[in-house]
């Protein structure tokens, strides 16, 4: 039986990523007022070999990205992981709304049974589309999209759940 395989993905990662620039935002206009320097944030980790800020954001980008060009076999588009600074990592997450929002329901849906293979540095990962997207794709997006959250919640940023999980 085919799938919606778009509602269960784009939607999810538009919602997703708008979060997290709704908390990035207040997280920004938090240290603005309160003195603390945008590199603390930006610098952020929650242990030492966790990646900073900035990478947990790149790779919800780059999760949410790369499954729809597999999904829906669309050309990706290039982002630099070169962001630095709050509006640069703004520019990012709405570069890959908008990506998001511009692949065609019709390139997605009815593709759950599509072979989807990763290359790994020691191996190949092969799977059908919809274990792709449910037990790959998506848990690493809120691993990212969460470890984000954490480490602003970390660092004193006043969030709570409700930031999180957005519009219910």
């Amino acid at each position: 039986m085919a799938s919606e395989l778009h509602d269960i993905s784009a939607p999810v990662f538009i919602r997703g990523l708008s979060n997290l620039a709704g908390f990035l935002e207040k997280a920004r206009a938090h240290a603005e007022a309160n003195g603390i320097p945008e590199a603390e944030l930006i610098e952020a980790r929650l242990y030492e070999d966790m990646h900073p800020l900035p990478a947990q954001i790149q790779r919800a980008s780059d999760f949410a990205k790369l499954t729809m060009v597999r999904l829906g076999q669309v050309e990706s588009v290039a982002m630099a992981d070169t962001e630095t600074s709050f509006p640069e990592l703004q520019d990012r997450i709405q570069r890959t709304i908008d990506f998001v929002k511009a692949v065609p329901a019709d390139a997605v849906n009815g593709r759950e049974d599509a072979t989807i293979e990763i290359k790994l540095p020691s191996r190949t990962l092969t799977m059908n589309a919809r274990e792709y997207l449910l037990g790959f794709a998506m848990p690493n997006f809120y691993f990212h999209l969460t470890t984000a959250y954490a480490i602003l919640r970390h660092k004193g940023m006043p969030l709570g759940k409700m930031d999180f999980m957005g519009a219910v």
